[in-house]
């Protein structure tokens, strides 16, 4: 059975995005040096930052890299199919 890119790519976008505002949320409950680590991690992603416009970044670059895993993933499997 092959796997089909876009119900695959919206089920990555879905996890990615679900684990994004669960990461940004989680930010909130650290303190200290945790909580900075955090927010340093974060700026890591290109053009991100604590802000608005920051947010959607992010959001936009995991939707990318969702569907980018997406698509590498079922071409993988798909190719790698026995056929008899």
């Amino acid at each position: 059975m092959k796997l089909s890119y876009s119900s695959y790519g919206w089920k990555c976008v879905l996890g990615a995005e679900f684990f994004y505002v669960a990461c940004l949320l989680y930010s909130n409950f650290l303190a200290g040096k945790n909580h900075e680590l955090h927010r340093s991690l974060f700026e890591l992603l290109p053009f991100f930052s604590w802000t608005g416009p920051g947010y959607l970044t992010g959001g936009i670059y995991f939707f990318v890299l969702a569907w980018i895993f997406a698509c590498y993933y079922v071409w993988m499997f798909n190719s790698s199919l026995v056929k008899r």
